[in-house]
This record gives C-alpha cells, structure tokens and sequence, in this order.
C-alpha cells in the first residue's frame, strides 16, 4: 500500500495517521523516539506492509508485472492500489476525497517540526502537487509512475506500467479489493488494542 491507504487504515487518529506516514523512514528501534500513538502509527505501518507483501492476491497483482518490473512490481502495485482506494474512496469514506487530504495536509504543516528531515523537505512538493489526490485518475497515476522512474534514474521503466494498469485494470482491482478487505480488519484489531 502506498501513502493514501496507510493514511486511511490509520483510523483518523491524528498521531497514527502522521506516525503511519512517516514509517518508511524510522529504522528499526528508532521508532521508540516518538510518542505513544505516533509509535502505535509506525507499528502499524509496519504491521501493513509484512501483510500486504504476504498477501495472495497482492502476490497475484504482482505476478503480472514482474516480467518487465523485477523487483519494483511490489512498489508499482502499492501505486495501483492507492488508484484504486482513491477511485472507490466513497466505498471506505463518509468523507469527500478532497475534503480528507485537504485535511490531511493541515495535519502536516500543524506538526511539521515531529517530521523526519527527508519528509520535511518531501510535503511541500507532496502538497503543492497533490500527489495525494492525483491518484484518482490514470493520468494522475501515469506521473506517479514517471516520477518514480526518474528516481531510479530511469532503470526501472515504471514509466511504462499504466499500460498494464489500463490492460489488466479489473483484475488489477478485484486483487485490490481482497487485500484492502483484510488490511481494515488487521487495522480494526490493531487500532483497539491499547
């Protein structure tokens, strides 16, 4: 799961949601700096990611891609799958999409100064871009993937994977589904025990 979905399955707590966003960048123990429920989003994170890459239908996701993605199928499909959050975001929301990342990016200028060093210099761009609601659409996705492209100096042709997303897309989201499925009960289980 990418950024949209780690942020969702934080379960509106402010602390979870900025703790599950930073994880990424909290090796190890380092996690046991921050505070109760920030650490409590970083586990979480974690706890998303070992399900995620473990679950079958993600695996199958996966599979169609690795011929031409190696290893970065796995980031491809936490993209495709934040396409899809994003898509059927009134199917998990009461909340409007622009509304709950709009909110969302208040969150992290009001506790800018908790955020790692490399996301601090990361959410402007991610703000002024709208990364966050640019997933909705296939034109959005198609940038991400160019963005991360340029990123691994263009080696991993992600550039090139809305082709699949576009060929394979109601496959591509019935494994989403699945996946997205557990992770809300795994995040449920998580979020009530104290």
């Amino acid at each position: 799961m990418n950024y949209l979905a780690h942020i969702f399955l934080s379960g509106g707590d402010p602390n979870i949601m900025i703790g599950n966003f930073i994880a990424d960048s909290i090796k190890g123990s380092k996690y046991t700096t921050y505070p109760p429920e920030i650490q409590k989003g970083i586990l979480l994170h974690r706890q998303i990611d070992t399900m995620t890459d473990a679950h079958h239908a993600f695996r199958q996701s996966t599979k169609r891609l690795h011929k031409n993605y190696g290893h970065y199928s796995g980031i491809i499909v936490d993209i495709f799958y934040d396409h899809f959050l994003a898509k059927n975001w009134l199917s998990y929301s009461d909340v409007p999409l622009e509304d709950y990342i709009q909110s969302f990016y208040t969150l992290l200028r009001d506790n800018f100064q908790i955020l790692p060093d490399n996301i601090q210099k990361m959410v402007p761009i991610m703000i002024e871009g709208n990364w966050l609601l640019i997933y909705a659409d296939l034109e959005g996705i198609d940038r991400v993937l160019a963005g991360m492209n340029r990123r691994t100096k263009n080696r991993s042709g992600m550039d090139s994977a809305g082709e699949e997303l576009r060929a394979f897309y109601s496959l591509f989201e019935a494994d989403f589904k699945l996946v997205m499925k557990d992770l809300q009960i795994l995040s449920d289980v998580f979020l009530t025990v104290k």
